[in-house]
Order: C-alpha cells, then structure tokens, then sequence
C-alpha cells in the first residue's frame, strides 16, 4: 500500500501544480441559475439546497479536476445544511475520487480514546457493520486534526494511516488574527506552544515517512505567516504541509512558498473562495460561465505558486 505522502506528491508533480480546491459552498456562493434550477425539481427546499451545493461542486470538479490534484471539503459547510448536507458532503467526496482527485476531509476532528476511533473510522477508515462486514463510510485520503488533547487524541488516525495508506495533517500554526492567543504561548522550556506541536509533529510521523523523504502525519500551517512557516519548515523537515489562507484570508504566492522546502516540494496551498467565487470578479463573463472562471483562476494560482517557488529555489 502506496504511502500518503507519497501518492499526494505524485499527483502535484503529474500537475505541476501544488494545490488543492477548497469546498466550502454556501448558498450565497452559488449562480442564481443553478438555485432555480433545483427549486423546480422539488417542493423541499432543504433538498434543493444540497442539490445545488452538489451540482456546484460537481461543476467545480469537472472544470478543474485534470489541473488541480485534490480538494478539501470543510464539513461544517455541509453539516449546516443537516443530514441533506452530510449526503452531498459524501457525493462530493465519491465524485472527486471518481475524477482521480485527492480528498482532504477538513474536518478538525479531536477526542480521545473510542470516539476518536469512531472518527478515523467513519472519515478514513472502514466502519464494521450488524453482519460483520466492514464498510468504508467516507473514505476520505485524509484528514484535519486538532492535537490538543495529545497522542490519545492522535493515535487512532496515525493507526489508521498507516494500516490503510491515509494521510493525517495537524493543526500547528492556523491562519486566523487570534492564533496567537493560545498557538504562541511561551512554555517553561522556551519554546511557543505551536512549536511544542511542531516538534510532536515529528515523533508522531516517525513511521510513515514515504520514498520521497516526507510522512503522512503532517501539519497545517497558515499561509499568514511566513515567519512561523520558514522555521516550521525547517523544525518539521519530514512533515507534509497542508497551507491554509492563500488568496480571500490574505495569503499571497511568496508567503505560502515559506511551507516549502528548499528544492520547492513538501506543501500543498488551499484555495477556497478565491476559485468557487472566481466568476463573480469577472465582468467579462455571466454567472453560467463560472466553470471558465474557475478553472482561469485555478491556472493563475498555479503560476504564480510555481513562480513564487522558482523564485525561492534559485
């Protein structure tokens, strides 16, 4: 079984394109015509929602997936919508594999001993079911954790990368304004509270280091703040590095280029509403048209990535 790391690496370099499309979809986001659309379909209006957020997904997919290797479903813009929303979260997620695409399930998930099995069960593992077979639920390649309950929280996620080729990125450094309240906190022994993880980091994925140097446990690390990133970067040499912020939070090309390494691999830049919402800065085009935007605007950041890593390579 091919390593996380590994397979999500393969897949940037077929692209030459180091990012993932984030699926965050709110109504608002969607083109009116594809609401109305819906609306006709059924009298159910919690059922039309999900089906339009699935249909602007879908449409999404279809016009990015030969370009960019993966995307990052945020679950919280699918439980919003209750249990219509859980089944286009799993629709998404099953259409995206269809197309070859990487899932990272942005799910943040953190608890400890059975009920963080539970999880990496039901988002990346298998789930074991009355006639005792067992039944990939999600299926997703990886997942979002939040490590502030330590390696009892981690634990059955890195077991199930490693027994089903998974991959698991931690929350290290995050790209909101108020961070800092708790991620930079100053420890007894001198260091901030986020390298303390970043430095847990590099135990927990010890063992799942693939042929290209890099483990499936890795972290996430804003892309607003370049600073904390360059040192991440070198304190966490072997982790894969999941890159929030680029684009509508602020981050630009040269500051999510910290996350890499010198030879411009090891990370990967999520885009979320700068690429669904593409078309709504285009006066050239009409809302039917946001396929084109979308896939104008997934090209443009993979330049100006690919130049912001030339540029550091050299």
């Amino acid at each position: 079984m091919k390593n996380f790391a590994d397979r999500l690496i393969e897949k940037i370099t077929a692209f030459n394109n180091p990012t993932v499309m984030g699926l965050d979809p709110k109504l608002d986001f969607i083109p009116q015509h594809i609401i109305d659309s819906c609306n006709k379909q059924t009298d159910n209006n919690q059922i039309a929602s999900a089906m339009a957020i699935f249909e602007f997904n879908r449409m999404l997919i279809d016009a990015t997936y030969d370009i960019i290797p993966a995307i990052k479903p945020q679950f919280a813009y699918y439980e919003m919508y209750g249990i219509h929303g859980l089944e286009t979260l799993h629709k998404t997620v099953s259409y995206a594999k269809s197309k070859g695409m990487i899932v990272i399930a942005d799910a943040k998930r953190n608890d400890i001993g059975s009920t963080a099995e539970a999880y990496a069960a039901g988002i990346l593992g298998c789930t074991v079911l009355s006639d005792s077979s067992s039944v990939s639920m999600l299926d997703a390649d990886a997942i979002t954790v939040n490590a502030y309950l330590g390696i009892d929280g981690i634990e059955p996620f890195v077991k199930v990368a490693k027994e089903q080729g998974k991959g698991v990125f931690i929350l290290v450094r995050t790209s909101n304004p108020s961070a800092g309240d708790f991620q930079d906190l100053t420890l007894q022994d001198g260091r901030k509270l986020y390298e303390a993880v970043a430095d847990r980091i590099n135990v927990w994925g010890s063992e799942l280091i693939g042929e290209n140097g890099f483990s499936s446990i890795g972290a996430v690390v804003g892309a607003t703040w370049p600073e904390q990133a360059s040192d991440l970067r070198n304190r966490m040499p072997s982790a894969f590095i999941l890159v929030p912020g680029y684009g509508a939070q602020g981050g630009s090309a040269d500051t999510a280029a910290c996350s890499f390494n010198q030879n411009g691999t090891g990370a990967i830049v999520n885009a979320s509403r700068s690429l669904m919402c593409a078309y709504k800065k285009r006066s050239d085009l009409n809302e039917t048209e946001f396929q084109i935007a979308a896939r104008d605007e997934a090209i443009r950041m993979r330049d100006d990535l690919n130049a912001a890593l030339l540029r550091k390579t050299k």
